[in-house]
């Protein structure tokens, strides 16, 4: 996949059994649709939308990623949303994370009418948050509690389970996209935990910075770490999304 190469806009237009709005949620790296869950059943419950949350290769609940290329990812989230292409007259795409990546590069070759990035890893790894988590999960351990600690547990099952390799499969991703945020035109939404300890909250500005959309807005959560969907607040930025999303 080259960084330069130039995309043509793909309009799929061939409505079978039609709905009117489509969505497609994409979970991050080493992640699962549970990182867009309750999104994903918040948007259910308040919108007769197609909704898809597709597992990307070698993600989900038992991670498998060895041998998995970036371009397997793209290609399979890029296969889905051809899908709903087909079906739907207006589609929208929401990203996690990496997700958040790839919808942008989506966004870029496909002919969408919205864009949603939620904690999107154009940057990663924020020390300084990520160290005050560690020192928590420190004290937790002094005490006892580090078994019952949902952070600790999942990041822990990931840290044992991601080859070295599959880190740099991540990387490629973002050394693709980076470039092409500033072809980022359709009305984008983007949202970032500001106690996010692996996506730091400079990403989210970078991003903004660099997309050439007239129609942008961010939300910063002040409670949010960087699972922003499973935060306390998510109540508020779920509201914020939909409204956004059903904007004329």
């Amino acid at each position: 996949m080259d960084m330069g190469e130039e995309f043509v806009l793909f309009p799929i237009h061939k409505y079978g059994d039609e709905c009117m709005v489509g969505c497609l949620l994409i979970h991050g790296f080493t992640g699962s649709p549970y990182e867009v869950e309750p999104l994903a059943t918040f948007l259910d419950q308040h919108t007769d939308w197609k909704l898809v949350s597709p597992t990307l290769p070698g993600h989900g609940e038992r991670l498998d990623l060895k041998g998995i290329k970036h371009t397997e990812w793209m290609e399979h989230a890029e296969k889905e949303l051809q899908q709903l292409l087909k079906t739907c007259k207006e589609v929208y795409i929401i990203g996690f994370s990496m997700g958040g990546l790839i919808a942008s590069y989506l966004s870029v070759k496909y002919d969408i009418q919205k864009l949603v990035l939620l904690s999107a890893a154009a940057h990663y790894l924020n020390f300084k948050q990520l160290w005050k988590d560690i020192k928590l999960l420190v004290k937790e351990g002094l005490q006892g509690n580090l078994a019952n600690n949902e952070l600790y547990n999942r990041y822990h099952f990931k840290i044992r389970k991601t080859p070295i390799s599959s880190a740099q499969e991540f990387r490629k991703v973002v050394r693709v996209v980076r470039p092409l945020l500033k072809r980022v035109e359709i009305p984008t939404f983007i949202a970032q935990g500001e106690k996010d300890g692996i996506v730091p909250p400079r990403s989210a500005q970078y991003i903004y910075e660099n997309i050439s959309s007239n129609e942008k807005s961010m939300f910063y959560s002040s409670k949010a770490k960087h699972l922003i969907c499973h935060s306390e607040d998510n109540n508020e930025l779920f509201e914020k999304i939909l409204l956004f999303l059903q904007e004329e």
